[in-house]
């Protein structure tokens, strides 16, 4: 029995959704019904309107009468709300920047002196660079062999010069000559290293 009864529920419940499916699906695209006592969006979005032409009601009313009971008449009919009330409505508003003035046209302002105490030490101005090494003649014609050599010989070939003998002689040569000369220099140049009373950084 109570099998049965539980079975019969479950159908009337089925029914119930299939029949509320149905009325949703017969209903649809149609505009649902207001509930009782509720205004439709038109008439809400359109007080302003109906305000004015009260006012202008009132106005056209108080004109004709002229009379303190006409005034009383008009505060009745729009509720105490007239031109004055419309226009202390607050409206929306936007903040307008002067060309100039904004936040990017912002520049610091330069720093100065004045604006160092004594516990500051100012800017830091780098020292000059110190002097390049001199170099002597002995380096500057070993160098020029080193480089001149090869070059001499090498323009002998692109510009096919005849090859004579003291050409050969002072390429070779140059070049030999020279870069003798800078091993040599090198080493001396360790052994005045070496001598170095400290034996390590100066700080």
């Amino acid at each position: 029995m109570a099998e049965r009864d539980s079975n019969e529920n479950e159908a009337d419940a089925r029914r119930d959704d299939d029949a509320a499916f149905a009325a949703i699906v017969a209903a649809y695209g149609e505009e649902p019904q207001d509930p009782p006592g509720a205004e439709r969006w038109p008439a809400v979005e359109n007080l302003d309107e109906e305000r004015d032409r009260r006012s202008a009601a009132d106005d056209d009313t108080t004109d004709a009468e002229g009379s303190g009971d006409g005034d009383a008449a008009g505060d009745a009919a729009t509720g105490g709300l007239t031109k004055t009330d419309k226009t202390d409505k607050p409206v929306g508003g936007f903040i307008v920047y002067a060309p100039g003035v904004g936040p990017r046209d912002w520049e610091p302002d330069e720093p100065s002196e004045d604006d160092f105490d004594e516990t500051d030490e100012g800017h830091f101005v780098p020292p000059e660079p110190p002097p390049l090494p001199e170099s002597d003649t002995t380096s500057r014609f070993a160098w020029l062999g080193v480089l001149g050599g090869p070059l001499l010989l090498l323009g002998v070939v692109l510009f096919q010069v005849e090859m004579v003998w003291w050409i050969a002689t002072l390429g070779v040569g140059g070049f030999l000559g020279g870069f003798v000369t800078l091993v040599l220099r090198m080493k001396d140049d360790d052994e005045d290293e070496d001598e170095d009373p400290g034996r390590g950084a100066v700080v």
